[in-house]
């Protein structure tokens, strides 16, 4: 796919015009944007990928009080970071920042480079997270390409094909670098962010207020909507899970944790098991009769890639039994610092009604 480039709009006049509105309407309170360092741009960026900023915002507060510098987050356990993500979801991105945080410290001396190249070399650290970073904690000019300016740059240009292929995705790394300044480059990052999220919104874009809608092909062709494409659509499949809720007289329930990598990596969650029959089978070995079992409605939780049907399974029991060695009983009512799945927080708050 290819796009001439003289069909692009000056970039200076197209900077002026955005520049121009970030000062009058631009997001300049979040957060983030307060005692800015390449530490707090770069937790505020992983928590923004694929969640909104409202969503953000109290996660965001509550890990810098508990992890104020990146040599904090470095030095505690990976759980109490787990623990503190619990319901943001995409919880690669909680273990990856982990593990930058302690690359940054080891091999960085504790201070994030302000190289492209540096950066995206750091884990879960991709292109476009690395240009935040860069811009907006050491005002180096790098474009961005997160969802909300790829959906700009789609509309500005009717780009074709789906944002996420390589083709269609290179186009936009492209036009965006044409638009990024050498000045301001900090205000003109948040600005395209900001009209992605504010104005040029997925369903009932502001086309009247945007300050660039005269230039918009997408707004020309009276159907900004459509752009940018969609990603073919496939039907997810769907998968079922038994979840054993065992629960002492005391109210602790059993929690086991989930390996470090795959499904829910590195959470703790109740005994999962893949039929009904197989969980009946391990009652019976452990002693209990499956006539003690009571099922609760099933519900479903969605990931990215398939649908899990999940039916939980509540057993009372007198006395602790050894489930699997990487398990704890713990408090539903209790502050834990564990990582949870956002199921397994849902049905220890249930159980605690």
């Amino acid at each position: 796919m290819k796009q001439p480039s003289s069909s692009w709009h000056a970039p200076e006049p197209f900077q002026q015009r955005v520049l121009t509105w970030y000062d009058q309407h631009g997001r300049k309170h979040l957060p983030w944007q307060q005692e800015r360092s390449a530490y707090r741009v770069w937790v505020s960026e992983i928590m923004l990928q694929q969640t909104q900023v409202s969503t953000v915002i109290p996660y965001f507060e509550r890990f810098m009080d508990r992890f104020p510098t990146v040599n904090d987050l470095a030095s505690a356990p990976v759980d109490a970071v787990l623990h503190l993500w619990t319901g943001l979801g995409y919880y690669a991105r909680a273990r990856n920042l982990h593990a930058c945080a302690r690359t940054v410290v080891n091999e960085h001396g504790g201070e994030f480079p302000s190289n492209i190249e540096a950066l995206i070399s750091l884990p879960g650290i991709g292109r476009s997270t690395a240009g935040a970073i860069a811009s907006m904690a050491f005002h180096v000019r790098a474009p961005i390409l997160d969802g909300n300016v790829k959906r700009v740059l789609a509309r500005l240009h009717a780009v074709e094909g789906w944002p996420g292929s390589t083709q269609t995705q290179n186009l936009l790394w492209q036009i965006a670098d044409h638009y990024t300044p050498t000045e301001r480059v900090r205000d003109y990052t948040q600005v395209m962010m900001d009209l992605g999220a504010t104005l040029c919104t997925r369903n009932k874009p502001k086309c009247p207020q945007c300050p660039v809608q005269d230039l918009c092909a997408a707004h020309a062709l009276g159907t900004p909507t459509e752009w940018p494409h969609r990603k073919p659509k496939v039907e997810k499949p769907i998968k079922a899970a038994w979840l054993l809720m065992l629960q002492l007289p005391d109210q602790r329930c059993y929690l086991t944790q989930r390996p470090p990598t795959g499904l829910w990596g590195g959470l703790w969650c109740f005994p999962e098991f893949s039929t009904s029959n197989a969980l009946d089978d391990w009652l019976v070995r452990q002693g209990y009769a499956p006539e003690q079992r009571e099922d609760w409605n099933t519900f479903r939780h969605t990931f990215s890639h398939f649908h899990l049907d999940i039916t939980p399974v509540h057993l009372r029991i007198s006395k602790t039994v050894s489930v699997q060695e990487q398990g704890q009983w713990v408090q539903p009512l209790l502050d834990e610092a564990l990582g949870l799945a956002a199921p397994t927080k849902r049905l220890l708050e249930k159980l605690c009604l």
